[in-house]
C-alpha cells in the first residue's frame, strides 16, 4: 500500500508510522517501507541514522539482498526497510535504467520476502510525483492518500488521481485507491467541515469514516522516535489510528479468509 501525496505536511509519514503500529498490535505483520529521503518514517519508528547501513537506496540501486535491508522495530510485528539522504539522488542515477520504474516491485518480489510473512507492506512516498513515488505505486497494490483538512486540498488531489490513472494504464493496471483519510482534522473548524463535505461529496465511499484529529501527542510522539500508540495509547490520535486501521482490516478480512 503506497501512502502517497505530492503535497507535503499533509501527515503521509505520520499515517505510515502509526497505521502500521495499529496493525502490528492488531495481530498483523507488518513492514514499512521508507521510500522518504527525508528518513522521517525510520526516525520515527527508532531507527538510529548510525543503525541505517541497508537502505531503500542500496535496494534500488544496488540491487542488495532483501533481507539485509530490513530491520526490525521495537514494536512487536512492525518491521522496516530505512532511508537516508541517499535517496535523492536515485532519480537521477536510475535514469539511464530501462527497468527503473519496476525496481521496488521487483524488490518487494524477492523470494526472500516469503519468510517474512508480511500481512502489509506500507510504502512512505516523498512529497512530490517523482521516480520514488512512481516506484511505489508500481509496486503497490493500492494507494492510500491522506488529505489535509484545509483550504486547496482537493485540488491538489486532481493532480495525484491523475498520476494514478496514468500509472494503472502504463505499469499497474491492478492499481487502485485504497481511500482517503482526512488528517489534522479539527471538528471546531468550520473550514475542517466544509474539507469533509466536499470530500465525501465528490469521492463518496473512498473517504474513510475515520478523521485523524489534529492531536499534540501525535506531533510529540516522533520527537521520542516512536508511534503514538507506544507514546500515549489513550490519546486521541492513537484511538484514531487504531480505528483506521479497523477500517482497513476490514476490508481486507475477505481476501484473508
Amino acid at each position: 500500500m503506497a501512502i502517497a501525496n505530492q503535497k507535503g505536511g499533509v501527515g503521509k509519514t505520520t499515517t505510515s508510522i502509526n497505521l502500521a503500529a495499529a496493525m502490528a498490535e492488531a495481530g498483523r505483520r507488518v513492514l514499512v517501507v521508507d521510500l522518504d529521503p527525508q528518513g522521517n518514517a525510520s526516525t520515527g519508528l527508532g531507527v538510529e541514522a548510525a543503525d541505517r547501513e541497508y537502505t531503500t537506496y542500496e535496494l534500488l540501486v544496488d540491487d542488495i539482498p532483501l533481507e539485509q535491508a530490513i530491520q526490525k522495530t521495537e514494536t512487536e510485528g512492525l518491521f522496516i526497510i530505512p532511508a537516508t539522504v541517499d535517496l535523492s539522488s536515485a532519480d537521477i542515477e536510475l535514469m539511464s535504467n530501462e527497468r527503473r520504474s519496476f525496481l521496488l516491485h521487483a524488490a518487494l518480489r524477492q523470494d526472500a520476502m516469503k519468510p517474512f510473512d508480511f500481512d502489509f507492506i506500507l510504502i512512505d512516498c516523498p512529497p512530490s510525483l517523482n521516480l520514488l513515488t512512481v516506484n511505489a505505486m508500481v509496486a503497490a497494490h493500492s494507494v492510500l492518500v491522506p488529505l489535509q483538512s484545509e483550504f486547496f486540498a482537493l485540488e491538489g488531489l486532481s493532480q495525484l488521481m491523475l498520476s494514478i490513472r496514468e500509472v494503472r494504464q502504463t505499469a499497474n493496471p491492478e492499481l487502485r485507491i485504497e481511500g482517503v483519510v482526512l488528517t489534522m482534522y479539527d471538528r471546531r473548524n468550520n473550514l475542517s467541515q466544509q474539507v469533509e463535505l466536499d470530500a465525501r461529496e465528490n469521492l463518496g465511499e473512498l473517504v474513510f469514516r475515520t478523521r485523524i484529529p489534529r492531536n499534540v501527542r501525535v506531533s510529540e510522539a516522533p520527537s521520542y522516535a516512536m508511534p503514538v500508540l507506544s507514546y500515549d495509547p489513550k490519546s486521541k490520535g492513537a484511538r484514531a489510528y487504531q480505528a483506521l486501521a479497523q477500517e482497513i482490516l476490514k476490508k481486507h478480512a475477505p481476501l484473508a479468509a
